[in-house]
């Protein structure tokens, strides 16, 4: 990942559009992000969000309701003039890696509402129930002047974490039939969630699952100063949806007010900066290593089975490592 290019002007152009409210330039812009190449990297380093958007996670498991509850969570916030961007990650298909289930079909009458703006988005393989780029996605709706911006990650169940690295507020969802699932969850629920959603209800068995995860929080030491709440929904019809925004209304100002939302925006940035620095020394070595025969039998070797992996890199880092040394030597004066 080369640092010394500049934007094209038609990147530009886009950002500059997009910094104007223009809808088909953060569209444009998104696509360049998700390619995850050198053109997304001077994307991202071009803009400034201003970091005042919500960002809120609602995750859970499949079939839990998720896309309804995310469709009614943007009613109510255009109800209060705020703008959103939702966020859908969807299985990836293992052909042309695009989103495989369109999510938007569930928020049809947002589509046109032009203070609305939905992206689905393919986890191209992540195993964290949100695609890797999806840190630069919410940095560019943050930008062009989103209030809230809603996640929906795919889920996959008790691997999907990422999302408490991308927004400040997690939702967990879960349907009444979920029991079994919360025993094989817990530990990982407990870590991410800050609000919990009992949704569909009206199904049987909703008020012992609620009973069940509020006996779960009364076990686990968490902040004094937020208690989680286990909330029962029904988005299909609209009911206990508006509690739960003021909850996550609610949850927001706790953050700012006890400095915990401060905190967790220091954390993401130092993950972000961490998987930022990985892909950058993976692509430099790697490009060492296939401009160099030396090197590159090393690599050969590991896959003949001769050199372990760990022999292999080691190999590999202590002769770039001892380069490095000569060429700074040569250039002192």
């Amino acid at each position: 990942m080369a640092t010394g290019r500049q934007l094209s002007t038609e990147t530009a152009k886009l950002i500059d559009d997009m910094l104007q409210g223009n809808a088909r330039a953060l569209a444009k812009l998104i696509t360049i992000v998700e390619e995850d190449d050198e053109e997304g990297y001077q994307v991202l380093r071009h803009i400034s969000p201003s970091g005042k958007a919500h960002r809120v996670g609602v995750t859970g498991p499949p079939g839990a309701g998720k896309s309804t509850l995310v469709n009614r969570l943007t009613s109510f916030a255009r109800q209060d003039g705020l703008r959103v961007g939702i966020i859908c990650a969807d299985p990836s298909s293992p052909f042309s890696r695009g989103a495989v289930l369109g999510d938007r079909v569930r928020m049809k009458q947002h589509y046109t509402d032009e203070g609305v703006h939905i992206r689905s988005m393919s986890t191209r393989g992540s195993l964290g129930g949100l695609p890797s780029t999806v840190h630069g996605v919410i940095k560019l709706m943050d930008a062009s002047g989103k209030d809230l911006i809603l996640v929906e990650t795919v889920g996959v169940g008790q691997m999907e974490l990422d999302v408490m690295e991308n927004v400040d507020t997690v939702v967990v969802t879960l349907v009444p039939e979920a029991g079994d699932d919360v025993q094989a969850m817990k530990a990982g629920l407990m870590e991410i969630a800050d609000i919990f959603a009992v949704n569909k209800a009206d199904r049987s068995g909703a008020g012992s699952l609620v009973v069940e995860i509020q006996s779960m929080l009364n076990l686990v030491d968490r902040d004094n100063c937020w208690t989680i709440p286990v909330l029962a929904t029904q988005a299909e019809n609209n009911i206990g949806v508006g509690e739960l925004y003021e909850q996550i209304c609610h949850h927001r100002k706790t953050c700012v007010d006890s400095g915990i939302l401060a905190e967790r925006r220091a954390r993401q940035r130092r993950s972000e900066f961490t998987a930022v620095l990985e892909k950058m020394v993976i692509q430099e070595f790697t490009k060492a290593i296939s401009s160099d025969p030396r090197l590159s039998r090393y690599v050969s070797r590991m896959s003949e089975g001769k050199l372990s992996p760990y022999e292999a890199a080691e190999k590999i880092f202590s002769t770039l490592s001892q380069r490095e040394s000569r060429n700074q030597e040569l250039t002192q004066p």
